[in-house]
């Protein structure tokens, strides 16, 4: 059944609005999209051109129904899985909707049953996406996980800010090298999330030697084309890089 809204439309929500949501690029988020695709981990969005302030129309990947939020969930997962309380979070508020038309008291009585009704099932299907995302991201991490980040660990949260100090990398850039590129690690465990609001969610961490390894790697593959700008055979677009000095092996 569709997660619909008062009124009975589909909710429904863009890439580029989770791009929003989780800080990140829009076309590193259609990537992971069409990745997870690729894999059979989701099913290929449909999508729909928007114009761009560039003048080109912006391809925009859609989600709507139960089947689309549990699989814009997958992706916020493998994107930042810290954002992933604030993805339902948001679905919840658009399958909130707008008010309802006028009833009359014997339809208003109906309604507040069904809400009711409709709420504890949203509640439960949210759950159950939530739950089998946390078991597909587990499986990544080979099952290890920890009440706290080892020292020699690190979240991609910090990963980010590391090699931006370090190179000047932007995140979106950081994102494509951990997970989307052959050189990409794979994830060294998983961390219990102890905030309250996380309600039992993990997160992913690598170790901190792999990646200052394979950053050193690709910052090596990289033509540096100015002093900031450089660009890497397997990434898109130019991207901000300045040479490391001094760099410790």
């Amino acid at each position: 059944m569709n997660a619909m809204i008062n009124g009975g439309v589909a909710a429904t929500m863009t890439s580029q609005e989770i791009a929003d949501l989780v800080e990140s690029r829009h076309d590193s988020v259609k990537r992971t999209i069409e990745r997870l695709s690729n894999q059979g981990v989701i099913t290929f969005p449909p999508s729909v051109e928007k114009p761009s302030t560039g003048g080109r129309p912006a391809t925009e990947f859609v989600f709507s129904g139960e089947k689309g939020k549990r699989d814009s969930i997958i992706v916020v997962a493998q994107l930042s899985p810290e954002f992933t309380a604030r993805l339902v979070d948001r679905w919840q508020a658009l399958e909130a909707g707008a008010p309802p038309k006028a009833l009359s008291p014997a339809e208003m009585l109906l309604a507040q049953a069904q809400l009711m009704v409709d709420h504890q099932r949203r509640l439960e299907q949210t759950e159950q996406a939530v739950s089998h995302v946390r078991q597909q991201v587990g499986q990544l991490a080979e099952s290890r996980v920890w009440d706290h980040c080892p020292q020699n660990c690190e979240p991609i949260t910090k990963i980010r800010a590391r090699m931006n100090q370090r190179y000047g990398l932007p995140a979106w850039v950081v994102d494509t090298v951990m997970r989307e590129l052959p050189l990409s690690l794979k994830v060294h465990g998983m961390v219990r999330n102890n905030h309250e609001s996380a309600e039992g969610s993990h997160y992913e961490v690598w170790a901190v030697a792999d990646v200052t390894r394979v950053f050193k790697q690709f910052v090596a593959e990289c033509a540096q084309e100015t002093a900031w700008f450089a660009s890497h055979p397997m990434v898109a677009d130019r991207f901000k890089l300045r040479s490391a000095q001094g760099e410790a092996a």
